[in-house]
């Protein structure tokens, strides 16, 4: 019968769907991923440590509820999927403008834009995840692959982070990733992230960076939104999605 209000998929969903547990539980796996480096920033774990015994199987975990997901339209699987996709192509277009200011004396750029050391960080990232001093004279390839594969953790986590705050990236105005993004570089800027990797604090830096977090916003908000929109969500895929179906069923006899 169409007005069956059963519907098993719903019942065996974990944390029923996109709902605002499944978000909340969504947004704090995710933010595993960010959280390794504030930890290690406030001496409360080693980045080491706490990316090997907390991160990795938050992301398991997160991954696992994403592919057991049976709530109507696969919701909180597909926010899941879009969110990381929306956050790694913001994270390249991020990187992307970036390069002209690292390249800068390389490219013969000097007068055109200021050199600046702004991938400096990321073998650093690898140097505290393989538990290596942090200044070296040189960085393994290990530490360098490392500090590039947890930069886009990063950039990937934030999207599904994004898409745990907004919900519905379909039904969001695509500038709200600008605000997300804004709120990160503020962030940044309150940490200990400039002392702890020796990055002078210039108004120059401050400006590069943040318009580079507005690029990742934008790319973030719009690639969120397009991916919504191709498959739109169903939503309310708990108790609202059983009773509109039922209320079809109805219309339906």
């Amino acid at each position: 019968m169409r007005g069956d209000v059963s519907r098993p998929g719903a019942a065996r969903s974990p944390l029923g769907g996109w709902t605002a547990v499944g978000r909340l539980v969504v947004f704090g796996l995710a933010a595993t991923s960010i959280a390794a480096l504030l930890v290690d920033f406030y001496a409360l774990a080693p980045m080491r440590a706490f990316v090997l015994w907390v991160q990795l199987p938050a992301t398991v975990l997160l991954a696992l509820l994403a592919a057991v997901d049976r709530s109507p339209g696969r919701a909180l699987r597909r926010a899941v999927v879009d969110g990381a996709v929306a956050g790694f192509v913001a994270a390249v277009a991020y990187d992307l403008f970036r390069v002209p200011f690292v390249q800068a004396a390389a490219w013969g750029l000097d007068g055109l834009v200021p050199a600046l050391p702004l991938f400096k960080v990321f073998p650093r990232f690898g140097a505290m995840i393989l538990g290596q001093p942090l200044e070296q004279a040189s960085y393994s390839m290990a530490a360098q692959l490392a500090g590039w594969a947890y930069h886009f953790s990063n950039g990937i986590t934030f999207g599904i982070m994004y898409l745990a705050l907004v919900g519905d990236a379909a039904r969001r105005a695509w500038w709200w990733g600008v605000v997300f993004a804004v709120g990160l570089e503020i962030g940044l800027l309150v940490t200990p992230y400039v002392a702890t990797f020796g990055i002078r604090l210039t108004p120059t830096f401050v400006a590069v960076t943040l318009t580079a977090h507005l690029v990742f916003g934008a790319v973030m908000g719009l690639a969120a939104r397009a991916l919504a929109r191709r498959r739109p969500i169903e939503r309310g895929s708990g108790t609202q999605s059983v009773a509109r179906d039922a209320s079809q069923g109805r219309k339906g006899q």
